[in-house]
Protein backbone atom coordinates (compact mmCIF):
# COMPACT_ATOMS: atom_id res chain seq x y z
CA UNK A 1 0.00 0.00 0.00
CA UNK A 2 0.98 3.43 -0.61
CA UNK A 3 0.11 6.76 1.29
CA UNK A 4 -0.11 10.52 0.32
CA UNK A 5 2.20 13.59 -1.54
CA UNK A 6 1.86 16.88 -0.92
CA UNK A 7 -1.38 18.30 -2.68
CA UNK A 8 -1.15 19.04 -6.30
CA UNK A 9 -3.67 21.77 -8.65
CA UNK A 10 -5.41 20.43 -11.34
CA UNK A 11 -5.24 23.08 -13.91
CA UNK A 12 -6.67 22.02 -17.13
CA UNK A 13 -9.03 18.91 -17.89
CA UNK A 14 -9.93 16.66 -20.69
CA UNK A 15 -12.03 14.16 -21.61
CA UNK A 16 -14.08 12.73 -24.92
CA UNK A 17 -17.08 10.25 -24.03
CA UNK A 18 -19.92 8.71 -25.78
CA UNK A 19 -21.78 11.41 -24.33
CA UNK A 20 -19.75 14.66 -25.12
CA UNK A 21 -16.79 15.24 -27.24
CA UNK A 22 -15.21 18.10 -24.18
CA UNK A 23 -15.54 18.49 -20.60
CA UNK A 24 -18.54 20.93 -20.84
CA UNK A 25 -20.80 18.53 -22.77
CA UNK A 26 -19.81 15.29 -20.99
CA UNK A 27 -20.35 17.16 -17.21
CA UNK A 28 -23.54 18.36 -18.23
CA UNK A 29 -24.78 15.30 -20.25
CA UNK A 30 -23.70 12.60 -16.68
CA UNK A 31 -25.44 15.13 -14.48
CA UNK A 32 -28.48 14.66 -16.56
CA UNK A 33 -28.33 11.60 -16.78
CA UNK A 34 -27.86 11.03 -20.69
CA UNK A 35 -27.19 7.33 -21.82
CA UNK A 36 -26.22 6.58 -25.16
CA UNK A 37 -26.03 3.09 -25.58
CA UNK A 38 -27.04 1.27 -28.43
CA UNK A 39 -26.29 -1.72 -30.15
CA UNK A 40 -22.82 -2.21 -31.78
CA UNK A 41 -21.66 -4.22 -35.21
CA UNK A 42 -19.83 -6.90 -32.31
CA UNK A 43 -21.79 -9.95 -32.17
CA UNK A 44 -22.36 -12.03 -29.14
CA UNK A 45 -22.48 -15.76 -28.81
CA UNK A 46 -25.75 -15.60 -29.09
CA UNK A 47 -25.14 -13.49 -32.25
CA UNK A 48 -27.03 -10.64 -31.21
CA UNK A 49 -25.84 -7.18 -31.60
CA UNK A 50 -23.91 -6.46 -28.34
CA UNK A 51 -25.21 -3.02 -26.80
CA UNK A 52 -22.35 -0.51 -25.85
CA UNK A 53 -21.60 2.82 -25.47
CA UNK A 54 -19.44 3.61 -28.54
CA UNK A 55 -18.76 6.97 -30.12
CA UNK A 56 -20.03 7.02 -34.16
CA UNK A 57 -17.47 6.94 -36.39
CA UNK A 58 -18.44 10.92 -37.37
CA UNK A 59 -17.48 12.18 -34.20
CA UNK A 60 -13.96 10.90 -34.05
CA UNK A 61 -11.30 12.91 -35.57
CA UNK A 62 -9.05 12.27 -38.33
CA UNK A 63 -6.26 10.21 -37.76
CA UNK A 64 -3.27 12.29 -38.44
CA UNK A 65 -0.19 9.79 -37.79
CA UNK A 66 0.91 6.94 -40.74
CA UNK A 67 -1.57 4.03 -39.33
CA UNK A 68 -0.30 1.11 -41.79
CA UNK A 69 1.50 -0.80 -39.13
CA UNK A 70 -1.05 0.39 -36.16
CA UNK A 71 -3.78 -2.15 -34.85
CA UNK A 72 -6.98 -0.98 -35.27
CA UNK A 73 -7.55 -0.48 -31.22
CA UNK A 74 -4.45 1.75 -31.41
CA UNK A 75 -5.86 4.12 -33.93
CA UNK A 76 -9.18 4.46 -32.11
CA UNK A 77 -7.50 4.83 -29.15
CA UNK A 78 -5.35 8.05 -31.03
CA UNK A 79 -8.93 9.13 -32.62
CA UNK A 80 -9.92 9.15 -29.03
CA UNK A 81 -7.42 11.00 -27.55
CA UNK A 82 -7.56 14.01 -29.94
CA UNK A 83 -9.74 16.33 -28.31
CA UNK A 84 -9.10 15.58 -24.99
CA UNK A 85 -5.90 15.56 -24.48
CA UNK A 86 -5.65 18.99 -26.88
CA UNK A 87 -8.78 20.29 -24.32
CA UNK A 88 -6.57 19.59 -20.53
CA UNK A 89 -3.24 21.27 -22.21
CA UNK A 90 -5.02 24.55 -24.29
CA UNK A 91 -2.80 26.89 -21.33
CA UNK A 92 0.14 24.65 -21.60
CA UNK A 93 3.75 26.38 -22.83
CA UNK A 94 6.35 23.80 -23.35
CA UNK A 95 6.57 20.15 -22.81
CA UNK A 96 4.94 18.02 -20.31
CA UNK A 97 5.67 14.42 -19.05
CA UNK A 98 2.26 12.36 -19.93
CA UNK A 99 1.50 9.09 -17.43
CA UNK A 100 -1.28 7.51 -19.04
CA UNK A 101 -3.17 4.20 -17.94
CA UNK A 102 -4.46 1.80 -20.54
CA UNK A 103 -6.21 -1.29 -20.14
CA UNK A 104 -4.45 -4.88 -18.70
CA UNK A 105 -2.16 -6.66 -20.79
CA UNK A 106 -4.12 -9.60 -21.21
CA UNK A 107 -6.62 -8.57 -23.73
CA UNK A 108 -4.18 -9.35 -27.27
CA UNK A 109 -4.28 -5.59 -28.12
CA UNK A 110 -1.80 -4.39 -29.93
CA UNK A 111 0.01 -1.53 -29.00
CA UNK A 112 3.35 0.04 -30.10
CA UNK A 113 5.89 0.65 -27.56
CA UNK A 114 5.55 3.36 -24.83
CA UNK A 115 7.78 6.17 -26.37
CA UNK A 116 6.23 5.21 -29.99
CA UNK A 117 3.14 5.67 -28.38
CA UNK A 118 3.84 8.79 -26.75
CA UNK A 119 5.48 10.32 -30.24
CA UNK A 120 2.01 9.13 -31.93
CA UNK A 121 0.04 11.21 -29.43
CA UNK A 122 1.58 14.54 -29.49
CA UNK A 123 1.59 14.28 -33.29
CA UNK A 124 -2.14 13.04 -33.42
CA UNK A 125 -3.26 15.88 -30.87
CA UNK A 126 -0.35 18.69 -31.25
CA UNK A 127 0.56 18.24 -27.62
CA UNK A 128 4.34 18.88 -26.69
CA UNK A 129 5.00 16.05 -24.35
CA UNK A 130 8.14 15.02 -22.55
CA UNK A 131 8.09 12.14 -24.54
CA UNK A 132 11.05 10.79 -22.46
CA UNK A 133 10.19 11.25 -18.95
CA UNK A 134 6.36 9.98 -19.81
CA UNK A 135 5.01 6.48 -19.51
CA UNK A 136 2.02 4.09 -19.58
CA UNK A 137 0.43 2.28 -17.01
CA UNK A 138 -1.51 -0.99 -18.43
CA UNK A 139 -3.45 -1.60 -14.76
CA UNK A 140 -6.75 -1.09 -16.44
CA UNK A 141 -9.27 0.34 -13.78
CA UNK A 142 -7.47 2.02 -11.25
CA UNK A 143 -4.11 2.59 -13.73
CA UNK A 144 -5.21 6.74 -13.36
CA UNK A 145 -4.97 6.87 -9.94
CA UNK A 146 -1.80 4.71 -9.93
CA UNK A 147 -0.23 6.88 -12.20
CA UNK A 148 -1.78 10.21 -10.58
CA UNK A 149 0.35 8.85 -7.25
CA UNK A 150 3.62 9.17 -9.03
CA UNK A 151 2.39 12.14 -11.11
CA UNK A 152 2.05 13.90 -7.56
CA UNK A 153 5.18 12.91 -6.54
CA UNK A 154 7.16 13.72 -9.78
CA UNK A 155 6.06 17.47 -8.77
CA UNK A 156 6.51 17.42 -4.64
CA UNK A 157 10.13 16.13 -5.48
CA UNK A 158 10.63 19.04 -8.34
CA UNK A 159 11.13 16.86 -10.79
CA UNK A 160 8.32 18.55 -13.55
CA UNK A 161 6.59 21.67 -12.94
CA UNK A 162 3.62 20.42 -14.90
CA UNK A 163 2.25 16.99 -15.53
CA UNK A 164 -0.43 14.98 -17.43
CA UNK A 165 -2.47 12.18 -16.09
CA UNK A 166 -4.90 10.84 -18.36
CA UNK A 167 -6.97 7.08 -19.64
CA UNK A 168 -7.39 6.31 -22.34
CA UNK A 169 -9.51 2.57 -23.23
CA UNK A 170 -12.08 0.99 -25.76
CA UNK A 171 -13.64 -1.92 -25.46
CA UNK A 172 -14.67 -1.85 -29.50
CA UNK A 173 -12.12 -5.02 -29.49
CA UNK A 174 -14.03 -8.20 -31.22
CA UNK A 175 -11.20 -10.78 -28.99
CA UNK A 176 -11.88 -8.77 -25.66
CA UNK A 177 -15.60 -8.60 -25.68
CA UNK A 178 -15.32 -12.66 -26.78
CA UNK A 179 -13.62 -13.17 -23.55
CA UNK A 180 -15.63 -10.97 -21.30
CA UNK A 181 -19.10 -12.69 -23.22
CA UNK A 182 -17.69 -15.91 -22.17
CA UNK A 183 -17.20 -15.14 -18.32
CA UNK A 184 -20.72 -13.97 -18.96
CA UNK A 185 -19.59 -10.16 -17.66
CA UNK A 186 -21.53 -8.55 -20.40
CA UNK A 187 -24.88 -6.61 -20.22
CA UNK A 188 -27.62 -7.56 -21.47
CA UNK A 189 -27.17 -10.84 -21.37
CA UNK A 190 -24.90 -11.24 -18.35
CA UNK A 191 -26.87 -10.77 -14.31
CA UNK A 192 -24.05 -9.46 -13.75
CA UNK A 193 -22.73 -7.34 -16.53
CA UNK A 194 -21.56 -3.84 -17.20
CA UNK A 195 -21.93 -2.07 -20.49
CA UNK A 196 -18.63 -1.77 -23.01
CA UNK A 197 -17.65 1.93 -23.46
CA UNK A 198 -14.75 3.93 -24.18
CA UNK A 199 -13.54 7.38 -23.33
CA UNK A 200 -10.46 9.66 -23.46
CA UNK A 201 -9.75 11.67 -19.57
CA UNK A 202 -6.93 13.81 -19.11
CA UNK A 203 -6.24 16.37 -16.58
CA UNK A 204 -2.72 18.86 -16.28
CA UNK A 205 -1.27 19.17 -13.08
CA UNK A 206 0.86 21.51 -11.26
CA UNK A 207 2.36 22.39 -7.88
CA UNK A 208 0.65 25.70 -6.43
CA UNK A 209 4.04 27.69 -7.10
CA UNK A 210 4.64 26.79 -10.65
CA UNK A 211 0.79 27.27 -11.46
CA UNK A 212 1.34 30.75 -10.53
CA UNK A 213 4.24 31.41 -12.08
CA UNK A 214 3.14 30.00 -15.51
CA UNK A 215 -0.24 31.57 -15.20
CA UNK A 216 -2.14 28.69 -14.70
CA UNK A 217 -5.81 28.51 -13.09
CA UNK A 218 -6.55 25.98 -10.65
CA UNK A 219 -9.91 24.38 -10.95
CA UNK A 220 -9.45 22.03 -7.96
CA UNK A 221 -6.78 20.07 -5.96
CA UNK A 222 -5.67 17.02 -5.69
CA UNK A 223 -4.60 16.47 -1.98
CA UNK A 224 -3.92 12.61 -1.04
CA UNK A 225 -3.98 9.56 -3.14
CA UNK A 226 -3.59 6.01 -1.43
CA UNK A 227 -3.24 2.46 -3.03
CA UNK A 228 -4.04 -1.03 -2.01
CA UNK A 229 -4.05 -4.63 -3.44
CA UNK A 230 -6.92 -7.29 -4.16
CA UNK A 231 -5.02 -10.28 -3.26
CA UNK A 232 -8.36 -12.65 -3.99
CA UNK A 233 -8.95 -10.41 -7.45
CA UNK A 234 -11.42 -11.56 -9.97
CA UNK A 235 -9.02 -13.72 -11.26
CA UNK A 236 -6.91 -14.97 -8.10
CA UNK A 237 -7.01 -18.41 -6.91
CA UNK A 238 -7.34 -16.65 -3.39
CA UNK A 239 -10.53 -15.43 -1.21
CA UNK A 240 -12.09 -12.92 -2.26
CA UNK A 241 -12.11 -10.27 0.68
CA UNK A 242 -12.93 -6.55 -0.42
CA UNK A 243 -9.65 -5.80 1.57
CA UNK A 244 -8.10 -4.30 -1.61
CA UNK A 245 -10.14 -1.05 -1.48
CA UNK A 246 -10.47 -1.06 2.15
CA UNK A 247 -6.36 -0.84 2.40
CA UNK A 248 -6.27 2.14 -0.31
CA UNK A 249 -9.02 4.41 1.84
CA UNK A 250 -6.93 3.59 4.74
CA UNK A 251 -3.67 5.19 3.37
CA UNK A 252 -5.30 7.72 1.80
CA UNK A 253 -6.66 8.99 5.26
CA UNK A 254 -3.90 7.84 7.07
CA UNK A 255 -1.91 11.23 5.76
CA UNK A 256 -4.87 13.43 7.07
CA UNK A 257 -5.53 14.60 10.91
CA UNK A 258 -8.07 12.75 12.35
CA UNK A 259 -10.29 16.37 12.35
CA UNK A 260 -10.02 17.17 8.57
CA UNK A 261 -13.24 17.66 6.54
CA UNK A 262 -15.28 14.82 6.02
CA UNK A 263 -16.32 13.43 2.42
CA UNK A 264 -18.96 14.87 1.12
CA UNK A 265 -18.61 13.25 -2.61
CA UNK A 266 -18.28 9.68 -3.86
CA UNK A 267 -17.25 9.27 -7.20
CA UNK A 268 -17.53 5.57 -7.50
CA UNK A 269 -16.09 3.16 -9.96
CA UNK A 270 -19.53 1.32 -10.09
CA UNK A 271 -19.42 -0.39 -13.66
CA UNK A 272 -22.75 -2.72 -13.15
CA UNK A 273 -20.51 -5.65 -11.84
CA UNK A 274 -21.66 -6.58 -8.16
CA UNK A 275 -17.75 -6.61 -7.04
CA UNK A 276 -16.89 -3.17 -7.78
CA UNK A 277 -20.17 -3.16 -5.28
CA UNK A 278 -19.36 -5.16 -2.43
CA UNK A 279 -15.37 -3.53 -2.09
CA UNK A 280 -17.39 -0.25 -1.64
CA UNK A 281 -19.25 -1.82 1.57
CA UNK A 282 -16.03 -2.95 2.76
CA UNK A 283 -14.20 -0.01 2.35
CA UNK A 284 -16.72 2.44 3.38
CA UNK A 285 -17.71 0.77 6.66
CA UNK A 286 -14.06 0.23 7.60
CA UNK A 287 -13.64 4.38 7.12
CA UNK A 288 -17.23 5.49 7.87
CA UNK A 289 -15.66 8.04 10.57
CA UNK A 290 -14.48 10.30 7.53
CA UNK A 291 -17.61 10.56 5.28
CA UNK A 292 -20.51 12.89 5.99
CA UNK A 293 -23.15 10.76 6.89
CA UNK A 294 -25.44 12.58 4.33
CA UNK A 295 -22.68 11.92 1.95
CA UNK A 296 -23.30 11.63 -1.88
CA UNK A 297 -22.57 9.13 -4.47
CA UNK A 298 -21.80 9.57 -8.17
CA UNK A 299 -21.59 6.45 -10.23
CA UNK A 300 -20.68 7.69 -14.29
CA UNK A 301 -20.51 4.46 -15.61
CA UNK A 302 -24.32 4.56 -15.60
CA UNK A 303 -24.15 6.94 -18.76
CA UNK A 304 -21.02 6.34 -20.16
CA UNK A 305 -20.38 2.50 -19.65
CA UNK A 306 -17.44 0.81 -18.41
CA UNK A 307 -14.52 2.83 -19.66
CA UNK A 308 -12.05 0.47 -18.61
CA UNK A 309 -8.27 2.54 -18.01
CA UNK A 310 -9.98 5.31 -18.62
CA UNK A 311 -12.62 5.26 -15.62
CA UNK A 312 -10.51 6.67 -13.48
CA UNK A 313 -8.94 10.12 -15.36
CA UNK A 314 -12.67 10.47 -16.56
CA UNK A 315 -13.89 10.43 -12.79
CA UNK A 316 -11.05 12.82 -11.76
CA UNK A 317 -11.80 14.94 -14.25
CA UNK A 318 -15.88 15.27 -13.38
CA UNK A 319 -15.10 15.64 -9.81
CA UNK A 320 -12.54 18.74 -10.39
CA UNK A 321 -15.38 20.21 -13.05
CA UNK A 322 -18.50 19.63 -10.52
CA UNK A 323 -16.29 21.72 -7.85
CA UNK A 324 -15.01 24.03 -10.46
CA UNK A 325 -18.46 25.01 -11.03
CA UNK A 326 -19.96 24.67 -7.59
CA UNK A 327 -22.70 21.73 -8.64
CA UNK A 328 -20.70 19.82 -5.25
CA UNK A 329 -18.73 20.37 -2.48
CA UNK A 330 -15.61 19.32 -1.76
CA UNK A 331 -13.75 17.16 -0.14
CA UNK A 332 -14.56 14.93 -2.82
CA UNK A 333 -13.31 11.15 -2.78
CA UNK A 334 -12.85 9.09 -6.18
CA UNK A 335 -12.01 5.66 -6.35
CA UNK A 336 -11.56 2.49 -8.96
CA UNK A 337 -10.50 -0.78 -9.05
CA UNK A 338 -8.86 -3.24 -11.64
CA UNK A 339 -9.35 -6.69 -12.89
CA UNK A 340 -6.03 -7.62 -11.01
CA UNK A 341 -5.39 -6.52 -8.03
CA UNK A 342 -4.85 -2.38 -8.26
CA UNK A 343 -7.37 -0.63 -6.17
CA UNK A 344 -6.86 2.99 -5.75
CA UNK A 345 -8.36 6.29 -4.25
CA UNK A 346 -8.02 9.97 -4.02
CA UNK A 347 -9.34 12.83 -2.62
CA UNK A 348 -10.00 16.08 -4.05
CA UNK A 349 -10.94 20.19 -2.93
CA UNK A 350 -11.88 22.97 -4.19
CA UNK A 351 -8.90 25.07 -5.67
Amino acid sequence: MSGAAPGVDVVGLGATTPVGLDVPTTETSVRAGLVRFAESGILNRALERQVASFLGEHHLPALEVDGTRLSSTWIRMLRLSTYALAESCARLTGAAPLLLALPEDRWGIQLPSSRVMMEQLARQTGVRLDVANSRVYRHGGAGGLLALRDAMRLLSTGHASTVIVGGLDTFNHPRRLAALDTEERLRPRGTDGFIPGEAAGFLLLSTPGAARHLGLKPVARITHVGVGAERGHRYSDEPYLGDGLAHAFQALFAGMPGNAPKVRCVFAGFNGESLPTKEWGVAYLRNAERFQESHHIEHPADCVGDTGAALGPLMLVLAAERLRIGQVKGPTLVWSTSDLEARAAALMLPA
